[in-house]
C-alpha cells in the first residue's frame, strides 16, 4: 500500500476550502427551519437521511427531535443498526447547529470535527434522537466567534431514547465546526 502524498492532502484541503467559499448554503436552506422544512432540507442535501426514512418531529427553541423507523434501520438481529444509531444523533446535532445559524441570520457550512457514541442497550422500535439546545451564553459565544473569525466550534450532545425515559440507549457527543 502506498503512503499518502502530503501534497494531495493539501490540495484536497484547498479545494474544499475553495468550494466552501464559492457555494453559499443560503440557497439550499429554507429561511424558516420548521420540522417539515428541516426534513426536506436533510433529504435533499444528505441522501442517507432519505434511505433512513428520517424525519424531524420537533424543531423549536428548546430541542430538535429526529425519528426514523426501525424497518429501514435494522440489523441482522432485528434491532437498530449501530450505524443508524450513530448517524441519527449526529444529524440531530448538525440540524441544531443549522437552526442556530439560520435564526442568527448567518450563512455557512457545518461539518463534524469529532464524534463519539456510547451504546447502552439495543433499540427494538422506532429510533428517536434528541438534541437539546445549548445554553444561551454558549450560543452567544459561538456566534460571536463565528462573526469575528468566520469559523467557530461548538460541542453538542444528543441521545437516542431507550426503553425507559430515564435511560438512553445511546449517548452521543460531538464537536461541530461552522465556517461562514
Amino acid at each position: 500500500m502506498r503512503e499518502p502524498n502530503p501534497a494531495h492532502s493539501s490540495l484536497a484541503s484547498e479545494a474544499i476550502g475553495l468550494l466552501l467559499r464559492l457555494i453559499p448554503m443560503s440557497h439550499l436552506v429554507p429561511d424558516h427551519l420548521s420540522a417539515a422544512g428541516l426534513t426536506a432540507f436533510l433529504h435533499e442535501q444528505i441522501p442517507l437521511t432519505r434511505a433512513m426514512a428520517l424525519r424531524a418531529t420537533v424543531a423549536d427553541a428548546r430541542r430538535l427531535v429526529l425519528e426514523a423507523p426501525l424497518a429501514e434501520n435494522k440489523n441482522h438481529l432485528g434491532t437498530a443498526f449501530g450505524g443508524s444509531l450513530h448517524a441519527l444523533p449526529t444529524l440531530a446535532c448538525y440540524g441544531t447547529l443549522w437552526m442556530i445559524l439560520r435564526e442568527a441570520g448567518l450563512d455557512g457550512h457545518v461539518v463534524v470535527k469529532r464524534s463519539h457514541a456510547t451504546y447502552h442497550e439495543p433499540v427494538t422500535g422506532p429510533l428517536r434522537a434528541v438534541c437539546m439546545r445549548p445554553p444561551t451564553e454558549i450560543v452567544t459565544e459561538f456566534l460571536t466567534q463565528l462573526r469575528r473569525h468566520a469559523k467557530a466550534r461548538m460541542e453538542l450532545e444528543a441521545i437516542v431514547e431507550g426503553s425507559t425515559p430515564d435511560k438512553p440507549a445511546v449517548k452521543f457527543s460531538g464537536s461541530f465546526v461552522a465556517v461562514a
